[in-house]
């Protein structure tokens, strides 16, 4: 079951420079930081509240939020649901016909990870993630 809002993503071109805002001037702290080879990306997540912002800064042009920046520029990337099961409810989107980027959870910077693909959900790419216990 989807329980919350778990972080909005920001796609950057330099990260350094994003932390220099989200952290230095909102005073926000960084939770994670990490190079993900497999994605293409580097990512910071920083803590406000119960909630979280995941910094996205692709490792070159051709990367997926490369791309993204490139045919959009920077801003929000994607929205990602917090669920306790993401099996299950992976599955059950996808029985009720929910265009999946991932047809299986893998693992991501905030735990198990799975995408949906924005023309199913109203053109906003959303993440669904489990978090490490």
């Amino acid at each position: 079951m989807i329980r919350k809002i778990h972080h909005v993503a920001i796609a950057v071109k330099d990260l350094d420079e994003a932390l220099r805002f989200y952290r230095d001037t909102l005073g926000l702290s960084v939770h994670e930081q990490a190079t993900q080879e497999d994605q293409g990306l580097k990512a910071a997540v920083l803590t406000i509240g119960e909630s979280e912002i995941e910094l996205l800064e692709p490792l070159g042009p051709d990367t997926p939020v490369g791309r993204f920046i490139e045919r959009r520029g920077e801003g929000l990337h994607h929205i990602c649901l917090q669920t306790d099961d993401i099996d299950k409810d992976l599955a059950d989107l996808k029985a009720k016909g929910v265009e999946l980027i991932d047809q299986e959870p893998r693992q991501g910077l905030v735990g198990r990870i799975c995408f949906l693909h924005p023309r199913s959900t109203k053109g906003v790419l959303l993440e669904l993630a489990q978090p490490l216990d």
